[in-house]
């Protein structure tokens, strides 16, 4: 698969992505039975994780976007810029931040202390991927699907300078 200028191969196919994503929706489910949960997507990356995610949730939520960035090509620069913040009024109600990737802990960092600060009841992290490896912060990912070696992927909502997010299956890079 060439996407841009770069050359990928499968890595993870969307029967593996979906079964994962099955199981941590029954978790989801079953922690907030009764409560006033928001699920809040990362764009642009968690938006096709989130949409899926939302499919195997059985209760009422409400979705709600953010948008940070941290990466360039294939390389992050080291710093969170917020692009839109949150319009949507959190405070006193659960809400779960769903992240397509966390390799250094960076956003989600940022992501947090900005929502703690809106005075929700609680706040957990749901990640389609971790890179361990890489991976500097002390939040724990409360919900994660899987977890990757320290390696650029493309497809399934992540992209490499803007394409790439509409492949159904996760591709890294064909060094």
């Amino acid at each position: 698969m060439i996407v841009k200028d770069k050359r990928f191969k499968v890595y993870l196919e969307a029967s593996t992505i979906q079964q994962r994503l099955k199981v941590l929706g029954q978790q989801i489910t079953q922690d907030y039975q009764g409560k006033n949960v928001v699920m809040v997507g990362i764009l642009n990356g968690a938006f096709m994780f989130l949409s899926d995610l939302c499919r195997y949730i059985d209760l009422p939520i409400e979705l709600s976007f953010a948008k940070y960035k941290s990466y360039q090509g294939t390389e992050s620069t080291g710093k969170v810029a917020e692009l839109i913040g949150f319009d949507d009024s959190i405070r006193g109600k659960d809400v779960v931040i769903v992240e397509d990737i966390v390799d250094t802990g960076n956003t989600i960092k940022k992501l947090t202390e900005d929502i703690v600060r809106k005075e929700p009841a609680s706040v957990k992290i749901a990640a389609l991927l971790l890179k361990p490896s890489v991976y500097k912060g002390s939040i724990p990912i409360d919900y994660l699907g899987l977890e990757i070696e320290n390696r650029f992927v493309v497809g399934y909502g992540l992209d490499y300078d803007g394409f790439g997010r509409n492949l159904k299956d996760l591709y890294v890079l064909d060094e």
